[in-house]
């Protein structure tokens, strides 16, 4: 088996018996990246001389007896995350030589860790997107048919763990943009409940929404980097102060009497045939497990898609605002005065699909609209929230597909905005109401990856994962894209 293909916890166990060095693994991860890169377009920035020499002060923490769950281990950044003296783009021509003087802290603990960082992943320009169409610099490809998008905006994050290009990577949520293209990758995706993760650092889209998470090949390699990554950072305003639990301990078989709930509006027009079998398949499973399945219903979730897209949208407009070409951002070369810099520095920087969230977000909170959007789906927002907490009194965790559809082809839907908002349409309520989610594969529906969704309660990572991890050690999925050269 090729050092690249293991999983976190099979690479600790060989780091920590010296049966292996960090410096093999690392060119290993390097050597791969060189084979499949030019193939499937994960990467932005690659970081080959910064994670040899990551790679040599592992070795000696292990070697004095210094080790940690996650030291040596190879990561992907997703390329909204700031890294101290690394690019970091969010995929746009208006960021496209930022290198930031600061870690975000997510970062800053995975290097505490002794991590390698092996570079930085492609995303949907300012993680606005559900493809990794709209990035400035490139289109990713699915590794399990480089015709498909691997999904989006953490498009670039997902590819790379699906096709060995690192141990683990970082992605961000914001409506789904974790979980859906760990869906259509076939890899495992978390969004943590909101606030758990710190967002110091991250490039901020819709700070309500936002959330960091992982990328990872299992549910224990999950529960691994979410152990290293939550925790109160004083530098959020919007990190909380919670108890520090060790995710591994739910890492059990056992969901005996574990009430799981089925909402029917999960499975409303839509979702494709294959998707709706494969997942009510899954259903089955939890089933044979012991676990009773209560049918649930949420109501207002026909309009959490909406809602989400004026909410976000008006968040990003204000966020984006700092892009003038003076503090922020590339300015423009031909210009008459100042409101003719502004114009063409933001005109030339940003991409169609940003310019239409800042154009609908402005809109939304324009004089005479505000009432009648902005702040009515703040309403909404509420309704969605309310009808979860009245699921939650009637089940211990909901599951549902992640995705509607597989895998589309590249350039079907970029012509299409509403389409392409489609989606996201079963996770964007998650971020709505602020809660944890995760999706695992769960098979294959004409031979591409399949997600299953699992949201819990607030802070109830711990029983997420203890679901997610009885699910898949009951249904193995050994699959492996092969639409990418070289050994696995």
């Amino acid at each position: 088996m090729e050092l690249y293909s293991l999983t976190i916890h099979q690479l600790k166990e060989f780091l920590h018996k010296k049966e292996v060095s960090v410096l093999e693994v690392t060119r290993a991860y390097l050597e791969r990246i060189k084979e499949v890169e030019p193939q499937i377009d994960a990467l932005i920035t690659i970081t080959e001389e910064f994670a040899l020499q990551r790679a040599k002060e592992a070795d000696e923490k292990i070697k004095n007896g210094e080790a940690k769950d996650l030291t040596g281990i190879p990561v992907i950044i997703k390329d909204n995350i700031s890294t101290e003296g690394i690019r970091t783009t969010c995929s746009s021509k208006m960021l496209e030589n930022y290198v930031p003087p600061y870690n975000a802290t997510v970062v800053e603990r995975l290097l505490e860790e002794g991590a390698v960082i092996l570079g930085k992943s492609n995303l949907d320009e300012f993680a606005m997107g559900s493809s990794t169409e709209n990035s400035a610099f490139k289109t990713t490809k699915n590794p399990w048919d480089l015709s498909r998008v691997p999904g989006g905006s953490s498009g670039g994050s997902a590819a790379a763990v699906a096709a060995d290009e690192a141990a683990f990577a970082l992605g961000s949520d914001t409506g789904g943009s974790i979980r859906q293209p760990a869906s259509l990758c076939g890899v495992v995706g978390m969004k943590p409940t909101y606030g758990l993760v710190s967002r110091y650092g991250l490039v901020a889209f819709a700070s309500s929404l936002d959330q960091i998470g992982p990328f990872t090949k299992d549910v224990t390699d999950c529960a691994i980097v979410l152990n290293t990554i939550i925790g109160h950072d004083p530098m959020d305003s919007t990190s909380l102060k919670i108890d520090k639990p060790d995710y591994t301990s739910y890492l059990k078989e056992d969901i005996k009497g574990l009430k799981i709930g089925v909402a029917k509006e999960f499975f409303s027009t839509g979702i494709e045939k294959g998707v709706k079998e494969t997942v009510q398949k899954a259903i089955k499973v939890f089933e044979d497990l012991g676990a009773d399945i209560i049918d649930i219903s949420i109501p207002y979730l026909e309009y959490a898609l909406p809602a989400y897209y004026i909410i976000a949208s008006a968040e990003a407009s204000s966020n984006l605002a700092r892009y003038d070409g003076i503090r922020y951002g590339h300015i423009a070369k031909n210009y008459e005065d100042l409101i003719d810099m502004y114009m063409t520095g933001r005109s030339e920087g940003f991409g169609k699909e940003v310019k239409r969230r800042i154009m609908l977000g402005t809109y939304a909170l324009s004089s005479g609209y505000y009432d009648a959007y902005y702040k009515k789906a703040l309403k909404v927002r509420t309704l969605i929230k309310n009808d979860f907490e009245r699921a939650f009194e009637k089940c211990d965790v909901i599951v549902g597909p992640t995705s509607p559809t597989v895998a589309f082809k590249i350039g079907e839907r970029t012509n299409d905005p509403l389409a392409m908002y489609l989606a996201d349409i079963y996770t964007v309520s998650v971020n709505i109401a602020g809660l944890p989610g995760i999706s695992l594969p769960c098979g294959l529906s004409d031979g591409l990856p399949v997600g299953l969704q699992v949201i819990g309660k607030h802070f109830d990572e711990g029983r997420i994962i203890n679901v997610a991890y009885a699910f898949e050690q009951a249904n193995k999925f050994n699959a492996k894209p092969q639409a990418i050269g070289g050994a696995r």
